[in-house]
């Protein structure tokens, strides 16, 4: 009376991690970092531009947006990209990214190509949502690795010319979780014109795009426009959580060719769940101040400075280069974080249950993901314990 599709997928990372420590007393006062839930403050106009729109709660909000949050969002790529979206046809407002990063696939993988089963790629560790996506919809989810060796970002352009032949899309998280690497307009040269020659789509998560240490990052559709793609070549995922503190909000959005925008928006009629209408006021609002990113970048420059300190001579040590994880290398990474939490109270993530097995090998074993979204001083005591307890 059940599905099989599903049936073979692990628990999600944190029961996983609750599965791991809660049956053991913590060693000391807990200390959470591994969950990556942004604590620094949100806007302070948030509760006013709520308040003025309480209103909307007694109307549907439209499925694609309000015509005032896609204008921002339109004008803000502008801005951040010198990109052109049309804000009616080019962009799309999200119940959070994780709605989009998965109804992408069922929006415009096919089901067939080249003749075969489609081969949807990704980097592994990943965000979990991107295979869940794939397997939905039949396609085969392809596990590349994104290590040391690679950059921490994963090399396509290595894979065979089978797959790359049956490839429909690949999933791409720049500034990447766990590892903080970011994608280059070199990386991006490549792969789009990778894309362009076998014929697939590049869904693009940028929701680290504003929390870096020096450049702001390229951007995928940015670099996309340039080089003259098609238009439907990239899509690109975006969200306030990150960048304005505001993961409750549950506000991102979606950009791509006009075709692509119109099946996500179709599919999103019959199944979506749009934001309320005072929620997008915030939104807009959001997109529109960049006061507030500043600020927030610069509390965490305080703490990629912090970081580099305690473990800049701890062997392949390597500080993110952007995002808010640390991704550091230990022994076993489910070894670390249990003896971590029993020894000190720390509560970090095993970097296995953000992989998958590819080959008999699973990247992320001999790491552990450390989230740097504490407050400073809680941060930074967090981080000389574990320092002690792992590396001493």
């Amino acid at each position: 009376m059940f599905p099989e599709r599903f049936s073979n997928l692990p628990a999600y990372a944190f029961p996983r991690l609750r599965a791991l420590l809660d049956r053991h007393a913590p060693g000391g006062d807990v200390v959470h970092m591994s969950i990556g839930e942004p604590r620094h403050p949100f806007p302070d106009w948030v509760g006013d531009v709520l308040a003025a729109n309480t209103a909307g709660f007694g109307r549907y909000p439209p499925n694609e947006g309000s015509e005032g949050l896609c204008a921002a969002i339109s004008d803000w790529l502008r801005r951040r990209y010198g990109i052109s979206a049309d804000p009616r046809t080019e962009v799309m407002a999200l119940n959070g990214t994780r709605e989009g990063l998965y109804n992408v696939c069922m929006a415009l993988i096919p089901e067939t190509k080249a003749g075969g089963r489609p081969v949807v790629a990704m980097p592994n560790p990943f965000y979990q949502v991107y295979m869940v996506g794939v397997m939905s919809v039949g396609a085969e989810p392809l596990f590349v690795p994104a290590t040391r060796e690679t950059g921490y970002l994963p090399d396509f352009k290595g894979l065979s010319e089978d797959v790359l032949n049956r490839m429909a899309a690949v999933y791409i998280c720049s500034p990447s979780n766990p590892q903080g690497a970011v994608a280059s307009r070199g990386y991006w040269t490549d792969l789009i014109g990778l894309a362009e020659r076998y014929d697939f789509r590049i869904f693009a998560d940028e929701c680290y795009s504003e929390i870096y240490r020096s450049d702001p990052p390229a951007g995928a559709m940015q670099v996309a426009r340039e080089l003259g793609a098609d238009p439907e070549r990239v899509v690109i995922f975006h969200s306030l959580s990150k960048r304005s503190n505001l993961p409750g909000l549950r506000s991102g959005f979606v950009a791509g060719g006009a075709q692509s925008i119109a099946r996500l928006s179709q599919l999103r009629a019959y199944g979506g769940a749009p934001l309320p209408l005072p929620l997008q006021a915030v939104a807009e609002r959001a997109w529109t101040d960049e006061a507030h990113v500043v600020e927030n970048r610069r509390l965490y420059h305080e703490k990629f400075e912090i970081a580099d300190e305690i473990f800049g001579d701890v062997p392949e040590y390597r500080g993110p280069e952007a995002g808010f994880f640390l991704w550091l290398p230990v022994a076993d990474g489910e070894e670390a974080a249990l003896r971590l939490w029993r020894e000190t109270g720390v509560r970090v993530l095993p970097g296995a249950y953000l992989s998958r097995e590819a080959g008999g090998e699973n990247p992320g074993k001999g790491y552990i993901r450390v989230a740097l979204v504490a407050p400073k001083q809680e941060m930074q005591t967090g981080l000389m314990a574990l320092r002690n307890c792992i590396y001493n």
